[in-house]
């Protein structure tokens, strides 16, 4: 099966995570939210009881941890941007959080602590030589570990804007870099193998989600503005391809186009 969505290399990982913070606002905007049953399988997955306590790795602006609290869990998060993390803090005002500004990686916190360490949509920036042993040390035994993204998907049948202009990022030098267009949802491969090659974790459940909606021109170009590749783009290329994706979006009938939002969950118990 192939792999999606794009996996950023080692020496492109930490240039590429530090965009975020730069539009702060706009992903508060503009990012999608998650489905609402992707969090119930979490808890079932998860058995997760009352007070459980959960661990977020990355919140951004708490799109993935309302939810959460929302069904009475209490969460210690830590994210690498501050600015994230003070929308965080006003987004979820009054709620049972605590949100620490800190990379992973170096975040000393209390082991053995938590039923849940979760990851949503970050999960693939942090450094896969410790990702599983940092999650691993902060679960409590028989904690779980969970982990999904939220990425573009292309099921049979979606929105040909997204073919046509390709050939614009061709022009730009922003080429997709496999095959287009990328694996139906169904295709997409998991990482089922990787969670028990790392020894750390069994009985690991898979489950995938594909939802949809429809952007205006401003609201897709607003939405791109939040994704690390096109913060990064340089600005003579970026501005080209958004003034011809305003164009084409502005002379469809309806003047819209339709995003399809796919998702692989990953659960999996802590081994003792």
């Amino acid at each position: 099966m192939p792999k999606w969505p794009w996996v950023p290399s080692e020496d492109r990982r930490e240039p590429l995570r530090q965009t975020f913070e730069s539009a702060a606002e706009l992903y508060d905007a503009a990012r999608p939210e998650y489905p609402p049953e992707l969090f119930d399988d979490v808890v079932a997955l998860a058995e997760l009881g009352p007070g459980a306590r959960l661990f977020e790795i990355g919140c951004a602006t708490g799109k993935a941890t309302r939810p959460f609290l929302e069904r009475g869990f209490s969460v210690m998060c830590v994210e690498l941007g501050a600015q994230l993390a003070e929308r965080a803090r006003r987004n979820l005002n009054g709620l049972p959080v605590t949100i620490d500004v800190a990379p992973l990686e170096t975040w000393d916190g209390g082991a053995d602590s938590f039923d849940l360490v979760y990851a949503a949509t970050a999960w693939h920036w942090i450094d896969p030589k410790i990702r599983y042993e940092k999650a691993h040390r902060l679960l409590r035994p028989s904690g779980h570990l969970a982990f999904w993204s939220a990425v573009h998907g292309f099921p049979e049948g979606f929105d040909p804007f997204f073919t046509e202009i390709q050939d614009v990022y061709d022009e730009i030098g922003e080429s997709h870099e496999d095959e287009w267009p990328p694996p139906r949802p169904e295709d997409v491969a998991d990482d089922a193998d990787e969670i028990e090659a790392s020894g750390l974790f069994e009985d690991v459940r898979v489950r995938r989600y594909l939802w949809a909606r429809h952007y205006t021109a401003e609201e897709y170009v607003a939405l791109l503005d939040t994704f690390s590749g096109h913060i990064a783009m340089e600005p003579e290329r970026r501005e080209r391809l958004y003034v011809e994706i305003r164009g084409r979006i502005a002379a469809r009938a309806d003047a819209r186009v339709l995003r399809h939002w796919f998702a692989v969950l990953h659960v999996a118990r802590r081994r003792t």
